[in-house]
């Protein structure tokens, strides 16, 4: 402990109009801002502190992690200075500041902690020129919900002064317990330095059926598998629990060490960004693939040859096979969740099961509240992410190790486990863009722009004489049966969310969806989205982009989206 009590100071500041956060209570800026702009990033720490009710947090405990990237060490140690002055009793942080997305929302649930703090901006780019992000999980351990969001928000607006012990330094090298007296506090401050996989692993223990993964990968038929860590958080996490708990060959993981600029790739695990992975996979040498996020909550599937398994699929598969995994045998399945956006091939695994399909919004704190009470077992969206009710968070190693159970129960190769779903379920033909090709994503246009696109094309698709419209493609007929603009009740606290989407439902069951985001900060995104469904196994060998080019047609016919922002036509990425 220190040897005389330190400052607390109170510091005086000026607020930034641009603090709102987005879904899950996340601020993500380009990493210069909060590095370059005064007190950008205390003035956020404040704010998010301060949304915490004073008689909570007096005392409390708080979890702190980030995915290593740019400014992350800088940030952790404001973060410290900030809650130790701000009345946090404890501060669980992962050695070197290091932990998952996932690790964070466990340790959160375990010991019960107020909520966490984590530093990521997800799948974006790091470095000096890249983005940075500070992100808020409440008690639960999930995403901030929009209530908490907004009271964030609000007191960015008026924030005045914050309060910080600048002369506090912490090792974040050293495991164990450190303390310090803070001046007028008559406890002393805590921080604990904890291994960043231990806990989480611990967790994995009591869900999955260790004994047969290991068998899977070990001894003279191992299934060789190849694992991108894409130089984020999750390199630890690969080779702490596939490598050394699992057997796994070491030379199996690759890219497991975190680099602050993720080795100047995009930390983004899809056929865009993970190319040395897919060319890896596409040799034959490996059965199995799968590469991760900057902070381990998105992940991609991929088979031998380099076989995909799109995310909504993968949702599906996950969904239809719970049974070969020893947590949902003892917890049972009460009901999935799906973001509305997300491909419907969840819902006929859902009927066939005869439990209910939650859709929601986009984002996973609209998932919490319906595993809270409950409701959801497993829930998962469009952009990479499936998770279950063990947290309250996206996991992308759980749905790895979800899919390796499943390849050891079945015995199946990854794309004979897929055609097999195909051939009982249908086959959903579904595609978004990749963000960065901006294409079907129309990114980073001004907010006023795509307020005018969305508004006009609202107006258009929700009249009445919209409905029966016919739209010729070729030698494709496709008439519109429902539209509307989604709006989400939740069926636990009745709170309705509005505006998250428009939908156009065609007679045949393809869909078209435009969605407004402003995930990326300052600036907004259209996205769009086309999903058609085959039944007929004859059919499921189709290229993607042949069976969704009448729908992408008709969506920019409809929306003239290409004229009112001056980009250029898309190309279909599944």
């Amino acid at each position: 402990m220190e040897g005389s009590p330190i400052p607390v100071l109170t510091v005086p500041t000026a607020p930034y109009e641009d603090q709102r956060p987005t879904g899950g209570g996340g601020l993500r800026r380009p990493t210069g801002l909060f590095e370059g702009q005064r007190n950008y990033l205390p003035n956020f720490i404040q704010s998010v502190l301060s949304s915490i009710d004073l008689r909570d947090r007096q005392g409390c405990t708080m979890v702190v992690g980030s995915d290593g990237r740019y400014f992350s060490r800088t940030a952790t140690e404001i973060v410290v200075q900030m809650a130790a002055a701000n009345g946090i009793g404890r501060l669980i942080i992962g050695q070197n500041g290091i932990l998952s997305t996932p690790a964070v929302s466990c340790i959160i649930r375990k010991i019960k902690a107020a909520g966490g703090i984590i530093l990521t901006a997800s799948h974006c780019p790091g470095g000096p020129g890249g983005e940075f992000g500070v992100k808020f999980n409440v008690a639960n351990g999930g995403p901030a919900p929009d209530v908490v969001s907004d009271k964030i928000y609000q007191i960015s607006k008026t924030i005045e002064e914050y309060a910080i012990c600048p002369d506090l330094r912490i090792d974040l090298s050293r495991l164990g317990r450190q303390e310090f007296d803070l001046e007028n506090k008559f406890k002393p401050f805590r921080v604990e330095i904890v291994d960043p996989v231990d806990i989480y692993l611990n967790l994995l223990r009591t869900i999955f059926d260790f004994n047969a993964i290991k068998s899977l990968l070990t001894g003279p038929g191992q299934l060789k598998i190849r694992v991108d860590a894409m130089h984020g958080v999750m390199g630890p996490y690969v080779r702490k629990v596939l490598c050394d708990e699992l057997g796994a060959p070491a030379n199996s993981a690759i890219n497991c060490v975190p680099l602050e600029d993720f080795g100047g790739q995009h930390p983004d695990p899809n056929l865009t960004y993970a190319t040395t992975l897919l060319e890896a996979m596409k040799g034959g040498e490996y059965g199995f693939g799968a590469a991760f996020d900057a902070d381990g909550d998105r992940y991609m599937i991929l088979g031998q040859n380099g076989f995909f398994v799109s995310p909504s699929d993968s949702l599906a598969i996950i969904a239809a096979n719970l049974s070969c995994i020893p947590y949902f045998r003892q917890m049972g399945v009460r009901g999935f969740g799906r973001s509305m956006p997300t491909s419907m091939a969840l819902d006929r695994v859902a009927k066939s099961m005869k439990v209910p399909v939650y859709e929601t919004p986009a984002g996973w704190r609209f998932f919490s509240n319906l595993m809270d009470s409950g409701r959801c077992s497993l829930c998962g969206e469009e952009s990479f992410g499936t998770g279950s009710d063990h947290l309250r968070e996206k996991d992308g190693l759980w749905a790895v190790l979800v899919w390796l159970s499943i390849i050891a129960a079945r015995k199946q190769s990854v794309e004979e486990i897929v055609r097999d779903h195909w051939a009982k379920f249908g086959r959903h033909y579904y595609c978004r863009s990749s963000r960065e090709q901006n294409r079907f994503d129309y990114e980073g246009l001004e907010p006023k722009t795509t307020y005018y696109i969305m508004r006009d094309l609202e107006a258009l698709v929700t009249d009445k004489s919209f409905i029966g419209q016919q739209f010729a493609v070729g030698s494709h007929v496709y008439s519109v049966v429902k539209t509307d603009s989604f709006e989400y009740v939740d069926p636990v606290d009745g709170t309705v969310t509005k505006k998250q989407g428009l939908r156009i439902i065609f007679s045949d069951a393809s869909r078209l969806i435009f969605r407004l985001s402003s995930s990326s900060g300052m600036r907004a995104t259209i996205r769009l989205y086309a999903e058609s469904f085959e039944r007929d196994p004859s059919g499921h060998d189709q290229e993607p982009q042949a069976v969704l080019s009448p729908l992408i047609a008709i969506a920019l016919k409809i929306s003239q989206i290409h004229e009112r922002t001056g980009r250029r036509g898309p190309t279909v990425i599944t």
